[in-house]
């Protein structure tokens, strides 16, 4: 080879190696050019610790809603589910429901037909706490003890008359525990005008299988000072104690027919209302379970057949 050639050969090659650097400057610039940058750890680091807190902070939320929520009210929802919800009752024992106290105050009487008038179990028991509470008839001279105490027998209007003006309610109770009480108690605007108290076990030893109480009058009749001129219509009752083997008691007034009594653990309670004056006391009668008579006012020595 000449050495012209050598030297075109040299030129050549010098050109070559130039011309691949040249390639390879660009084809390094390019791929710098298209390679994506390195990912910012240190961000998204930081946006996955926020979202971790996010939702650590809901589902502790969640949480305390749910120990709020009463058990019965709840529902969970199962992985199965789909949404479905799953009472918890269906996997815990549901508490027992508390048994209802009871209602504070005398106990109330056998039948709603003997409270009367308007007198409900409510006023009844507060005319009872009133008439309880009274220095009247004696009661500051016994213990008549606290109106829970007692049953309420009776509660109804009373009607005024010459010997005391004024129309009011009577209610009468019982205390059934020694000391063994009776009250006949009159309210009229709201004091008490009148109180009685007797004993429950003033029975005599010849008395018979019905014992009309000896202070009934108080319920059935108006003052002598008022005979021949009652106020009109006048709503009367009658009570008194019975005998185990008693089944049935009735009781008649003026010219009206016989009613069936009440019989309320022990005691017999009937009333009616009448529209003429009447000069006898209540006719009463008592029968056994089998239907016969074991009683009858008419040949009691010691009821009070005729009015004062």
């Amino acid at each position: 080879m000449s050495g012209e050639e050598h030297e075109e050969t040299a030129r050549h090659g010098d050109g070559e190696r130039e011309f691949e650097e040249r390639v390879r400057a660009l084809l390094a610039d390019d791929a710098f050019t298209i390679r994506p940058s390195a990912a910012p750890y240190p961000a998204i680091r930081r946006r996955g610790v926020a979202e971790r807190r996010r939702r650590a902070a809901t589902v502790g939320a969640a949480l305390v809603t749910l120990a709020v929520v009463p058990v019965g009210a709840a529902a969970l929802t199962g992985p199965e589910g789909g949404g479905r919800a799953v009472s918890p009752a269906a996997s815990a024992t549901p508490a027992p429901s508390p048994t209802p106290a009871a209602p504070a105050g005398p106990a109330g009487p056998a039948s709603d037909a003997q409270l009367l008038d308007g007198v409900t179990r409510e006023s009844a028991a507060a005319m009872l706490e009133d008439c309880l509470a009274s220095d009247r008839g004696g009661g500051s001279l016994q213990d008549l003890g606290a109106a829970e105490e007692y049953r309420i027998l009776l509660g109804m209007r009373s009607t005024g008359d010459s010997n005391a003006p004024g129309d009011g309610r009577f209610v009468v109770a019982v205390r059934d525990e020694a000391p063994r009480t009776r009250v006949i108690c009159n309210i009229k605007d709201g004091e008490v005008a009148g109180l009685n108290v007797g004993g429950a076990d003033t029975a005599l030893p010849d008395q018979g299988k019905v014992m009309p109480d000896v202070n009934a009058h108080k319920l059935y009749s108006q003052s002598f000072l008022d005979k021949g001129d009652w106020r009109l219509p006048f709503r009367w009752g009658s009570i008194g104690a019975v005998h185990p083997s008693v089944a049935r008691v009735t009781v008649s007034y003026g010219d009206a027919e016989p009613r069936t009594a009440v019989i309320d653990h022990g005691w017999f309670v009937a009333t009616g209302v009448l529209d003429q004056q009447v000069t006898r006391a209540p006719h009463i009668k008592g029968y056994d379970t089998a239907g016969r008579q074991v009683y009858d006012s008419d040949q009691d020595k010691y009821y009070l057949a005729d009015l004062p």
